[in-house]
This record gives structure tokens, sequence and C-alpha cells, in this order.
């Protein structure tokens, strides 16, 4: 075969590497203006506004659907870390993260907006909305590389349709409310779209390097969905290229060079983002707050199970316990499910055949979920996994129509097959007719029966084509359908009443009997203290233990020399986000109140003395903030963190 160019293992990859339909190395770049005509047309002006209009008209949409879910004290805690952000506490000394700091990412997001809108809950509806339309917007990007005309307007569909309406309720939170991990697939769209959409020269792994360091400094899970996936993506590489290719193993070796440049790229991402943390931490930065991570044990895999039901309903496809339309709605997004399995059983069964960015989306899709499904996460929300919805839209999309289009390709591909064939048979026959002419009558038979062969082969590729051109106008005819049906329910959705934040009643009523530094449960703490502006300011404690509840909270807020506290707030309401009555534990350590009140569900006992003294000082502890051990449960297995 003869000596390995060097440059044979980067061409290779970088095809790969390289957009669906996009230009060869060495051409021209996909989409590049031909010579002679400037690349700034009126038609990508043109396509530039609607792209624009479209964001706007959709963030519109996502700040009503936001909405229709109640805002709670997280979404209050992290309103007022991007307030202490916005006033001059660049590093947010004393405050306590939850077991992820969101520092680089949506707090200054928060903050900016702050600084526009004011402390208000309303201010975390407008984030969110934010944060969802331009992960639609990225998604949406990712789906159209390398394809133009009818081709990326299909795209924009899939990866639309797949995205355009979570599911009610829960899924709302999930994808449009909380500050969560969906934040955490902007920064990595943005390196899956630099890989997609750049050359493979030496400034890639770098940029790709510093980018995924920003990221992991906001949110550890980009290990599970950035990291990891590319070094597993780029091993793979490695070891194709040294086991299939020629030459020497030095020439092997370099021969890869981009793909150990990206893996480089992951490795050097997390020591970056180590050395960050560190310093932030040794200069004052905020804490985080590091949560138990382990396996499930292989006897108690089964509790897991209901984690299924969450990956549908990030999808909006959870039907349990639906009815009438919202069943119905349930049902339909099963499509969006079964299209991205699709979608991942093409790159496992012709993974060398895909780009790089669909292998790095596929094996991001897959830890995420293997990881939520198989360890203690499966307890947390569906929010653990909202970073597969943009990667599972943009590799269906991609790859769904890059399904489609070989085929007439193949058909074209076919018809020359079979007149090649037919053309070399006439030649023999010739030939072989020149030379042995005693043969003639044999010659010409052989003649026929080859270009019979051929026109059965001709008739057969015909009618595949057929077969395949209805294939797709019937699938064509199908995908509208269900757009339609999840633009209906995106409606359905859009009409639903909005919902008040948490606890703004109770906010009222402390307001107006001049109660402005007070002690409560998580949910009925932070909230509350947005909800009034500030004028009252209501501080957390822990339910089993009432020891100062350091989760997304402030240090500061307990220090008997800077606050006085002189009301406890209980909460009688059932559910995780509101019940909290540890009387017991009130009453041993700050003793009978002077003055007990009555408002709904809530209870609100009044002393003359401040109680930010007599809170018990915390101990050592193995489990989070705020919560129960196993042992108080009564469960014999950990206690799983809260939301």
């Amino acid at each position: 075969m003869g000596r390995l160019n060097t440059d044979a293992g980067i061409q290779v990859f970088a095809s790969q590497a390289a957009p669906a339909g996009s230009a060869p190395a060495g051409s021209a770049p996909a989409g590049s203006a031909p010579p002679g005509r400037k690349p700034g047309t009126p038609r990508r002006w043109a396509a530039l506004a609607a792209y624009l209009l479209a964001g706007l008209a959709l963030f519109a949409a996502y700040l009503r659907l936001s909405q229709t879910y109640s805002l709670n004290s997280d979404s209050a805690n992290i309103l007022l870390m991007g307030w202490d952000l916005l006033h001059g506490h660049l590093l947010l000394h004393g405050w306590f993260m939850s077991d992820v700091s969101f520092y680089p990412t949506e707090i200054p997001q928060y903050a900016l907006l702050e600084a526009l809108l004011g402390l208000h809950m309303s201010t975390a509806n407008v984030a969110a909305a934010m944060t969802y339309t331009l992960v639609f917007l990225l998604a949406v990007l990712l789906a159209r590389t390398g394809t133009t005309g009818r081709a990326a307007l299909v795209r924009t569909l899939i990866a639309a349709g797949i995205m355009l309406a979570p599911q009610f309720g829960l899924g709302v939170f999930a994808l449009d409310l909380s500050v969560g991990h969906i934040g955490t697939s902007v920064p990595l769209l943005l390196v899956w779209l630099l890989l997609d959409k750049m050359a493979p020269r030496w400034q890639v792994p770098v940029l790709t390097a510093l980018l995924l360091a920003w990221v992991l400094v906001a949110d550890p899970i980009a290990y599970v969905t950035g990291l990891a996936p590319l070094g597993l993506v780029s091993a793979a590489w490695v070891i194709r290229g040294l086991v299939k290719g020629s030459g020497s193993m030095l020439q092997r070796i370099t021969g890869q060079w981009y793909a150990l440049a990206l893996g480089a790229s992951a490795v050097a991402a997390a020591g970056i983002a180590w050395v960050v943390n560190n310093v932030l931490g040794d200069i004052g930065g905020y804490t985080v707050n590091r949560l138990p991570f382990y396996f499930t044990p292989l006897g108690e895999l089964h509790n897991d199970a209901p984690a299924t039901w969450k990956v549908l309903e990030i999808f909006g496809a959870n039907y349990a316990g639906l009815h009438g339309i919202w069943l119905f709605l349930a049902f339909l997004h099963l499509a969006s499910v079964l299209v991205v399995l699709w979608a991942l059983a093409w790159v496992a069964r012709r993974f060398f055949t895909v780009s790089l960015v669909d292998q790095v989306l596929a094996a991001g899709i897959v830890l995420n979920v293997v990881l939520y499904m198989l360890t203690n996460a499966s307890d947390e929300a569906a929010h653990e996994v909202a970073i597969i919805v943009p990667f599972g839209a943009a590799l269906a999309a991609r790859l769904l129509i890059r399904a489609i289009r070989p085929a007439t390709a193949g058909q074209a591909a076919g018809d020359q097959l079979t007149a090649t064939a037919t053309a070399t048979a006439d030649q023999a026959a010739a030939a072989q007719t020149a030379s042995q002419e005693v043969a003639g009558e044999s010659a010409a038979g052989e003649r026929n029966a080859s270009e019979d062969r051929g026109g059965e082969e001709a008739a057969r590729e015909h009618w595949r084509g057929v077969v395949r051109r209805q294939a797709r106008r019937v699938s064509f005819a199908a995908g509208i359908l269900v757009l339609a049906g999840y633009t209906a329910g995106f409606g359905y959705e859009l009409a639903q009443p909005s919902a008040p934040p948490a606890n703004t009643g109770l906010a009222s009523w402390l307001v107006a009997h001049h109660l402005s530094y007070g002690l409560s449960g998580y949910w009925t703490s932070s909230s509350v203290t947005v909800d009034s502006g500030q004028r009252v300011k209501v501080r957390a404690l822990m339910q089993y233990t009432l020891e100062d509840d350091l989760w997304m909270s402030n240090k500061s807020w307990y220090d008997p020399r800077l606050h006085y506290a002189n009301f406890v707030v209980l909460d009688s309401a059932p559910g995780n986000f509101s019940y909290w009555e540890p009387i017991g534990l009130i009453q041993k350590n700050f003793g009978r109140p002077a003055k007990t009140y009555h408002t709904g569900s809530y209870t609100i006992m009044v002393w003359h003395q401040n109680l930010l003294k007599d809170i018990p000082k915390r101990g050592p502890s193995q489990i989070a903030p705020g919560q129960p051990t196993a042992a108080k449960l009564g469960s014999s297995r950990p206690y799983k963190p809260r939301l």
C-alpha cells in the first residue's frame, strides 16, 4: 500500500469533524460565497432578521410559559446572589452555593437583568425565558450546520419541534423556570458549533479547552455532557487511526494530532477549572456544597425505575397520571423520544461515518441518561437530564436529514453502476467476438444475458427509488402533522393561567405586621424575602436540627451582630415545597413565643429576643445542609439530596 502520509489521519478525522454536507478539506468552505460575490447579500440579511424576529417571538412565548409555574426559594436565592454580585460582592464571599455554582454563567445573567428590572421574582421568569430561547436557537443553528434550502428547513423543523413545547408542569419547571442544567447547554452548544464550523487548526483545541473550563466552573455536569464525550470520541478516533493506519507508529500518531489535541483539551479544561475553583476559594470566594454521589447497588436498581418517567417528562412524553388533552399531547411527544432513539441507534451502528459533533452529542446523551438512571441522582427532578433535549433535537435533525438525502444519490449511484456493468459487458463481448469469430453466437448470447441482468437491476433500483420517495413523502406528512400537534399543544399551554410566586400572601402579611427579620424553612424563606422587596427578610433553618441552612444562602444572614431575628414562620401545608413544623426543636432552643399568629397555612411565632443567638451550633455532617439522615427518616437507604 505504500507509506502513510502523516496528514492522512488528520484528513480522515477532519472529514468526520466537519459538518454533514460540508465541503472536503482543501475546498472552499461550505456556504462560502462564489467568486466575485460579496457575502453580505440581501438574502443573508433577511435570514438574520427572520432569525432575530423568531428569537423575540420565542422569548415572549417562553416568558409567558414560565409564568405558569410558581417561583420558589431556589429562584429567589439565585436572584439574591445576582443582587450581591451587582452591588460589588464580586467573589460572593460568605455564600454557600448548591452543588452547582453557576458563578460564570447564570448568576452574571441574573445580575445584569436585575440592573435593568430590579430585584423581583418576575426577573427570574425573564432570565429563564432568555436562557431557554438561547438554547432553542443554538440547537437549531447546530442542527442546520452544513445544509441550505429545503434540507436546512427540514432540519430546523425537526429540531424546533422537539424543543418547542416543554411538558406542562414539571417539564416547564425543568426547562423554562429553574436555574438548572438547561442553562449549561448554552456554552456546550457553543463549543459544539465551534468544532462543527471551524477547520482543524491548533486554535480550535485551545478555544475548546477554555470554553469547557468556563462551563465546568459553573456546573460539574459538564464532566458528563462535555468533557467525557469529547474525550471518549477523540480516544476512539486515535485508537482507530493507530490500529487501521499504515506506516510507522510515529506516523500514525502524528496523523492523529487533531484528535489527540481535542482529547487533551478536555483534560486541560478539567485542570483549568480545578485551578480556578481553588483560586476563588483561596481568595475568599463562595463555597460549593459537595453532595454524595454513588452508583445504586445492584439489588436496589429497581428503586431507580421511576427515573424513566422523568426522562420521558423532559421530552414532554410522561403520560403517567394524565388524561384528556394532556394525555394526548404526552402520547404525541413520544414521537420526539422515538426520533432521538433512532438517531442514537444510527450513531451506534455507523459510528465512524457520522461527524465528530454527532458522535459527541450521542455520547453526551447516553452518559447523562445512564448516570442518571444508575446513581443516586435518579431521585432528583428531570432537570438533571435537561441537556439531552437540545442535544437530542440537534442530533436527530442532523442525522434524519442525513439519512433521507442520500436516497436520491443512492438511486443515481445504482443507475450508474447498472450502466457501467452493461457497458463493461458490451466491451467484453465485442473483444471476444473480434478474437474468436467462431464463437460469435455464444458471445452474443452472453451479451444479451448481461444486458438482461443489467435491465433487471435497473428495474429493481427504479422501484426501490419509488418506494423511498413514497416513504419520504409519508414521513414528511406525518412530521408536519406531529409538528402541528406540538404547536397546538404549545398554544394550549400558553393559555393556562399564571401561577403567582410562592408565599406572596405571607410576605404581604409580614410587611403589614411590621415583622422585618425572621426564620423559617428553606421553601418559606428567600421567596418571602424577594416577594417583599427585602422589606421582610426570612432566613432558612434545617428542619431536623434547626441549624442554619447553608444551602444557597449567605453565612452573614445568621450573624447576631448584624441582624435581629424575632419571629419564626411555620407552614402546615402538605408537600415537599411547603411543610415545615419543627415545633419541638423551636420550643427547645427558643422557648415559648410571646405572641402567636395564624394566617392560612402559616403560623407566625414572635419573641422579644434575638433568635440568632440561640441557633444551634453547626456540627460536622456528611449530608447536605437542610437534609435529614437516613436514620431520622427511618429508611434503610441513604437519603438523597433535595431538588
